[in-house]
């Protein structure tokens, strides 16, 4: 199963990579064309913008796994350990709830385009709204995940933060971490030295 999850979440971020290609590919190419030919790529702009919402949600739920959405946790990181795991559980189902949402408005607007087509391409516009589908049951799934997770106790304490305020201070917070490691294995090293 755990292969699994991890060709999916390879597959993602090779999709991204391919939609940030192909976008560079189309917007550069038309500008290339249009200034230097007078002429352009019909669908450059249509599909560049559909690709930018598929990576930006598939870029989310990439994030979402690996716990790389920033949020705020002055307040959180002071808790006790009981009351860092209740917040989590409630934010969590609120998750649950937001991701439910996105995901049934998706699936309504993918059926009601289903038939519509877009003006450059043809494509139907179903597919601009599909992403949402994806992202719901992708995210959904993670959150059912990591609530098991919170409630049956499978968390560390650091794991109960799951944001950082901000990406800076995390990596504060991880030098701090290994300099005091550090010290405590001089300190070690230094007491037999001493005592002698």
């Amino acid at each position: 199963m755990n292969m699994i999850v991890e060709g999916y979440f390879k597959l993602l971020k090779v999709l991204i990579a391919l939609f940030l290609a192909i976008m560079v590919v189309l917007v550069f190419g038309n500008v290339v064309l249009r200034y230097g030919f007078n002429s352009g790529i019909t669908v450059s702009e249509e599909v560049s913008r559909w690709l930018f919402v598929w990576l930006t949600f598939l870029g989310a739920i990439v994030a979402m796994r690996e716990h790389g959405h920033l949020g705020v946790d002055s307040l959180v990181k002071h808790l006790p350990s009981w009351a860092k795991r209740a917040c989590l559980i409630v934010s969590q189902i609120l998750m649950l709830y937001a991701t439910w949402l996105l995901a049934e408005g998706s699936w309504q607007q993918t059926l009601i385009n289903w038939d519509v087509a877009a003006p450059a391409s043809g494509l139907s516009t179903g597919w601009f709204y599909g992403v949402g589908i994806v992202f719901g049951v992708s995210t959904g799934l993670i959150l059912l995940v990591q609530l098991y997770k919170t409630v049956t106790g499978k968390l560390s304490d650091e794991e109960l933060i799951m944001v950082k305020e901000s990406e800076e201070q995390e990596e504060l917070d991880a030098l701090q971490h290994e300099l005091g490691k550090r010290d405590g294995r001089e300190a070690l090293t230094n007491v037999p030295a001493q005592g002698r």
